[in-house]
């Protein structure tokens, strides 16, 4: 069965947005895009609300949200009960925030990433699974 997968970002990560829906598409994933469509101004935390009501919802498993820096995406999309957005910026902090934290949605920044260090905190992210232990215990405390 092929893995749903749900996607959004803001006008200033839509490029980075349009690279890793194609890498997602390539990879065999059922992709969904909830937005922006193009490089006009949008508000970034209508972005992360719907990509974060959707897997609070069990709609979807994971998701992926881009904008400028990635910061506005994570805190936007961490309101939410049982969402945990990681801001990853390397192969390190993508790696630790699923064996650590068993993050369900990737924040990235555009502006501040490479296309190539993008892929490979995305395809880390994808490819790593929750250690669970010690660390089940402190998600426990977060939800």
């Amino acid at each position: 069965m092929t893995e749903k997968i749900i996607i959004g970002s803001d006008h200033g990560g839509f490029d980075l947005k349009e690279i890793i829906k194609e890498l997602l598409t390539e990879l065999l994933f059922d992709v969904t895009d909830v937005g922006c469509y193009d490089t006009t101004s949008v508000h970034y935390p209508e972005i992360a609300q719907r990509v974060a009501k959707k897997i609070a919802a069990g709609e979807f498993s994971r998701g992926i949200l881009i904008c400028g820096t990635g910061i506005g995406m994570s805190l936007a999309a961490n309101r939410f009960p049982k969402i945990r957005a990681t801001l990853c910026h390397d192969h390190l902090t993508a790696r630790l925030s699923r064996e650590h934290n068993d993050s369900n949605i990737l924040a990235m920044g555009a502006r501040v990433l490479g296309v190539d260090t993008a892929k490979d905190i995305l395809m880390t992210w994808l490819n790593t699974d929750f250690a669970g232990d010690r660390h089940l215990t402190r998600i426990q405390m977060l939800d």
